[in-house]
């Protein structure tokens, strides 16, 4: 389930981006060059915030690469060699235990934790300082 929300997300956010971009693209083209970029911290923030979310969402399909979605008996089988059902499983936090062993490697959840906390405080770090120079200039 998580994957199919992910991928919702990606088929629905690049093609977004993508076409963003075009048009940015387009406008520059019509106003005779390329506006050059301000790099407010607004924009680093953001930035930061978007890298975080990306890499986030990338070590979550990671993690999810460990759970049993089709065949159960078989994700014991291909991650730790056992041919046995998995004793418990759960995407988030990402685990997946066979035989009382835990097959997901140790530094996925502090991993996701710490790039969610990055991505939640940055974005609202860039949503701050946009409303500060909106409101001071």
């Amino acid at each position: 389930m998580a994957a199919l929300i992910g991928m919702v997300i990606l088929a629905l956010v690049l093609p977004t981006w993508a076409g963003i971009t075009y048009v940015g693209l387009v406008r520059a083209r019509q106003g005779g060059g390329l506006p050059k970029p301000l790099r407010t911290p607004a924009k680093k923030a953001a930035y930061l915030a978007a890298l975080a979310y990306l890499a986030g969402g990338a070590l979550h399909v990671y993690g999810l690469s460990y759970m049993p979605f089709l065949f159960p008996e078989d994700a014991c089988w291909f991650k730790a060699g056992m041919k046995v059902y998995p004793d418990h499983s759960s995407a988030l936090p990402v685990s997946l235990v066979c035989r009382g062993t835990e097959i997901v490697p140790w530094w996925v959840n502090p991993g996701l934790l710490v790039l969610a906390v990055t991505a939640v405080g940055a974005t609202v770090a860039s949503v701050v300082l946009a409303v500060r120079r909106r409101r001071a200039g």
